[in-house]
């Protein structure tokens, strides 16, 4: 969706010192305030440009300039860019996502899905010597099914099963959970027992085809079960609009871009289109 970049910026802008609190005002990196480095990075991946790229842009994009409160003549360097994203921990990004996910109704009712991302765009020869050869990144989703915004994500890249990263995932949003539905693939009792324990209803369908077992499917169709590929376009319009590789480097540079990424398609709604 072509979105008005203007507007992206200033949602983004506001979003970030919401996200950050006190913390909003602090310097990151070269004397510029945290929440500035944020919605930068957020207009770097939003338009696609690298971080020699970016300050070269706004350069000419004066009114984004003006609503970052930034000098087109004193714009962060491109090397700056680059290491204020090393120094924003994970906690940033994780609380920039949960904060534009606010931003959308709330039902309680939420979809588990998993899905990969490819990291083999990095360069082959710094995986070589880093000893990467893990080329694919695991990441679970977990969506709210009436809003499609994505509340929480878990990434991975040794890929546990769905049963492990599943109950991780509910568990940091359970205060906020009426019923979680995801695929057979997420249920064993254990997580269905913790679902219960958190006061989350798990619409999981079981293995099997005992007569037991289809008739508690067929509850768990009832109540809402139909819903869960809700998540599928959570993931599958963000990686049409940004792409389904990470690009960064490091392995805890992927994880925060891909935090970002999701972050990013939960503004991309609320700004207007053009």
């Amino acid at each position: 969706m072509e979105i008005d970049l203007l507007d992206f910026v200033e949602k983004c802008r506001d979003l970030a010192k919401q996200a950050l609190g006190k913390h909003a005002g602090e310097p990151a990196s070269g004397g510029f305030a945290r929440w500035k480095h944020v919605v930068l990075h957020c207009f770097r991946l939003e338009d696609g440009h690298s971080y020699r790229e970016t300050p070269n842009r706004l350069k000419y994009m004066t009114e984004i300039c003006d609503a970052l409160g930034l000098d087109p003549d004193d714009l962060p360097d491109f090397t700056t860019l680059y290491k204020s994203f090393d120094r924003l921990e994970m906690w940033v990004w994780r609380a920039l996502l949960r904060v534009s996910a606010h931003q959308h109704p709330q039902s309680g009712h939420a979809a588990l899905d998993s899905t990969f991302f490819d990291r083999r765009s990095a360069s082959s020869y710094y995986r070589q010597r880093s000893g990467s050869t893990v080329q694919t990144l695991k990441v679970t989703t977990l969506t709210d099914r009436e809003s499609l915004a994505v509340l929480d994500v878990h990434i991975s890249a040794r890929w546990k099963h769905d049963t492990k990263t599943g109950p991780q995932v509910v568990r940091r949003n359970a205060d906020d959970l009426l019923s979680v539905a995801a695929d057979k693939a997420f249920h064993n009792w254990i997580t269905k027992y913790e679902f219960y324990a958190l006061g989350v209803e798990p619409l999981i369908l079981q293995r099997g085809s005992r007569p037991l077992t289809l008739g508690h499917n067929a509850l768990i169709r009832a109540k809402g079960y139909s819903q869960r590929w809700m998540a599928e376009p959570s993931y599958s319009t963000r990686k049409r609009s940004l792409g389904d590789a990470v690009r960064a480097l490091g392995w805890y540079r992927q994880f925060r871009e891909i935090v970002l990424m999701f972050a990013i398609s939960n503004i991309e709604p609320l700004c207007e289109p053009l």
